[in-house]
């Protein structure tokens, strides 16, 4: 590859959002280097001390392979590319149903070797940018329903999401649809409408799915013994300001999900208050920047598809935290690049090259802004 070829590939990237990215991405093999060992001991089929560590490593890279693929791609690249993605989620998604892996009364993977392959992290960028694009196609004046499309591919998500069952995810995507379609121009009438509909569908679900009555039950009732929040809690308050330094942390030895659900606890009890406000900080950075470059962009399409994908991030990250910090019941979602997972590594970073590639600085793609103090003619 020529070196004006490699130089196209990163000119116009919006540099602060491909920084902050990374930057998560290093604190989660950090993190991974301290739990490790706490999580390879706990399978008592793992000899290596540091398999956890290797895995995280290598996910990383790939990852960061998909995000290089994906931040070069063009505004139609990007639609085109979630299109396929969300076609074959929906597919495998039907597949787990089928074939999928049992786990914990829960059926989300699909096992391939040593990977699991979680399709609902696939699928979740793949709908934001595609009910973007159909939003923007509908107000263009295209012949198409696109909100009623748009609808139509949210119903089936949820669906089978409930069906695995995947309380948090459906939350999550819900959310996030909500939230463009709102962007998008929806009335207030019809907001509320489906907001009440949104209430009714989770008491509907509360009453139908005994995993997500028991996990909202654990929530909110008296437990007698410790839960893993409560675990959690403990081990942040342990932690203090400064935390009780690199390796020396007992979350990761109590807490089967250290590495994973609550790989924040394990930061806040190893590096202290101030670590746990920079990782809060980071994503909140990532959100305001992209959700600012959203506002200024001249395609329809592009501006929601960046700011569904910025509060899809932003959701995820403040879901996760809530769940550590016991103002949220457990859903099993991961902390965006830092938690270990194969799945959700790839699919997060999927997720910001697709990010990337929107806010890339490109002939047109920005409104003009005049200098401060320049006369207007």
């Amino acid at each position: 590859m020529s070196t004006r070829r490699k130089a196209g590939l990163w000119s116009g990237l919006d540099r602060p959002i491909l920084v902050i990215v990374i930057f998560l991405m290093a604190i989660g093999i950090v993190l991974a280097f301290a739990a490790s060992p706490a999580a390879a001991e706990r399978a008592a089929w793992i000899d290596d001390p540091f398999y956890y560590l290797y895995r995280q490593l290598f996910f990383a890279g790939a990852g960061l392979a998909i995000l290089a693929f994906a931040s070069a791609l063009s505004v139609t690249g990007v639609r085109r590319f979630a299109g396929l993605a969300l076609v074959g989620a929906l597919i495998a998604l039907v597949l787990v149903l089928i074939i999928g892996a049992d786990v914990k009364g829960a059926t989300r993977w699909i096992r391939l070797g040593t990977f699991s392959l979680q399709p609902s992290e696939v699928l979740k960028p793949a709908f934001v940018v595609i009910a973007a694009w159909l939003f923007a196609e509908e107000d263009r004046g295209a012949p198409v329903p696109g909100r009623l499309v748009a609808f139509g591919f949210y119903g089936l998500s949820v669906i089978l999401l409930m069906l695995q069952p995947d309380f948090g995810q459906t939350v999550l995507i819900s959310l996030v649809f909500g939230a463009l379609l709102w962007a998008g121009g929806l009335s207030w009438l019809h907001t509320t409408i489906l907001g009440v509909l949104a209430v009714i569908g989770g008491g509907g679900a509360y009453v139908a799915l005994p995993h997500v009555r028991d996990r909202i039950l654990d929530f909110i009732g008296p437990g007698g013994a410790q839960t893993q929040t409560e675990t959690a809690l403990d081990a942040m308050s342990r932690g203090g300001v400064w935390g009780a330094g690199p390796g020396e942390g007992q979350v990761k030895h109590l807490l089967p999900e250290a590495h994973t659900d609550f790989v924040f606890s394990v930061a806040a009890e190893e590096y202290g208050l101030i670590a746990s406000l920079a990782i809060i900080g980071l994503y909140a950075l990532l959100f305001a920047r992209a959700w600012m470059l959203s506002l200024r962009l001249t395609d329809p399409f592009a501006q929601l598809a960046t700011s569904g994908l910025a509060l899809l991030f932003a959701l995820q990250a403040l879901v996760n935290i809530g769940v550590n910090l016991d103002i949220a019941p457990p859903t099993g979602m991961t902390l965006p690049f830092i938690s270990y997972g194969g799945s959700s590594m790839l699919a997060l970073c999927f997720s910001a090259g697709l990010l990337l590639a929107l806010t890339r600085r490109r002939p047109g793609a920005y409104a003009h802004r005049p200098r401060q103090g320049a006369l207007s003619t």
